[in-house]
């Protein structure tokens, strides 16, 4: 795969010609169609009393399988469903968009057609793929991009011939402009400004950087089959009941980046006890172990991440966890290692005390994230609140935080 990453890194995306090899293309889609089948069974015998026969399948509008979910249902014929995801036009591609040298798997999907027409393409329109109360503003990614490149890369790699996704190029590193607030608040279901339509061939894949301004236009009922997932420094995987049937090379791949996330997760839980210290020294070293090489914007957008970690564990470590909203409670729970959300297994290392005491030091960059009314901006997922969708505030930074100790 020849590509520039400078390139990449300017546009946001890269396009890349034939990235499943044309003699596996066949092999690969019968495989996907298998667990597309398997996963079908397993909708069926999950539908509401009110839903169709099919379940999902037939009600939703881009109906998606998670391997991780299916990890039980692959076998020898299903097995390439995986590997592909091993393949160097693939896990080395991405380890050199990111700058890396071993580039780790995160969820590995795939985007099929809905059964029926959905003229309004879907179920949102023009989006960037986070929630800035869950993770951070806009500005904190896009700084940490611009000083130290991105740490997660998305990929769609479509079995059969695909122009769905459209993208702004650029956008992944700057707030939306004016003219793309105006039209986003007319009608997000229509192309933006500079957007750019991906044509991709059966094999062939879009790389992109999120945050990327996107939409996947109209879906309807024509045959999609599109590879959907991503690639960053830390995972997790904690069932992989197909290890066996992998190539030698591939398995050692996965038991690689398991055991490289267990030792991020032992430094981010290092990181946040230097905060109950109250030892700023040791918390900037363990920054920096955590993200060698990253400067100041990016420690303060892991800065922003832990801060949402340390109001998680409080939530988990408290006597009143199952009274608060349901929402609140699945953020909690979720694991999402490249937001250094570890969930409740890091929430176990702590004492109620100790949650405490992290949450009170951390609340300090909690309450700078929130404005005194309302927050929202288009194109982004989740609803009106408090925190800052854009832009962070000028008086939060590492040392800022570091000084309250």
């Amino acid at each position: 795969m020849q590509f520039s990453r400078d390139q990449f890194l300017e546009d946001g995306y890269v396009i890349l010609r034939q990235v499943i090899p044309p003699s596996q293309l066949a092999e690969l889609r019968q495989a996907y169609e298998l667990l597309v089948e398997r996963q079908k069974e397993i909708w069926a015998r999950e539908r509401a009393p009110d839903d169709p026969p099919g379940g999902v399948w037939e009600t939703h509008a881009q109906p998606r399988l998670n391997l991780g979910l299916l990890a039980s249902q692959i076998d020898a014929q299903t097995i390439g469903a995986v590997e592909i995801w091993l393949h160097e036009n693939m896990q080395g591609v991405s380890s050199r968009l990111l700058g890396v040298e071993d580039a780790a798997v995160t969820e590995m999907m795939l985007m099929c057609n809905p059964v029926r027409d959905h003229e309004t393409g879907g179920h949102r329109g023009w989006h960037r793929d986070f929630y800035p109360p869950h993770t951070a503003p806009l500005q904190a990614y896009a700084d940490d991009i611009l000083e130290n490149g991105p740490r997660y890369v998305q990929w769609n790699l479509p079995l059969y011939d695909d122009n769905v996704l459209w993208v702004v190029p650029g956008s992944h590193a700057r707030l939306n402009t004016a003219e793309e607030n105006a039209a986003m608040d007319d009608d997000a279901r229509t192309p933006l400004p500079g957007a750019v339509q991906t044509h991709l061939a059966a094999g062939d894949g879009v790389v992109y950087i999120l945050p990327l301004l996107h939409w996947g236009s109209r879906y309807n009922a024509r045959m999609r089959r599109t590879i959907h997932g991503g690639f960053s420094e830390y995972t997790t995987h904690k069932e992989l009941p197909y290890l066996e049937r992998l190539s030698p090379a591939s398995r050692e791949s996965f038991h690689r980046w398991n055991g490289r996330s267990a030792q991020k997760f032992e430094q981010i839980e290092a990181a946040l006890r230097a905060v109950v210290d109250g030892d700023g020294t040791v918390y900037r070293s363990n920054l920096d172990r955590l993200h060698p090489g990253r400067g100041e914007k990016g420690r303060l957008l892991s800065t922003i991440f832990l801060s949402k970690s340390a109001k998680r564990i409080h939530h988990l470590k408290s006597p009143n966890f199952d009274r608060l909203p349901q929402q609140e409670r699945l953020w909690a729970e979720s694991i999402h290692p490249m937001t250094l959300q570890w969930g409740r297994p890091l929430a176990n290392r702590f004492t109620h005390k100790e949650a405490d005491t992290l949450w009170a030091r951390f609340k300090s960059v909690d309450d700078l994230l929130q404005a005194d009314e309302d927050q929202w901006a288009p194109g982004f997922q989740g609803e009106e609140t408090r925190y800052y969708f854009d832009q962070v505030p000028a008086e939060l930074s590492v040392e800022a935080f570091v000084a309250t100790f």
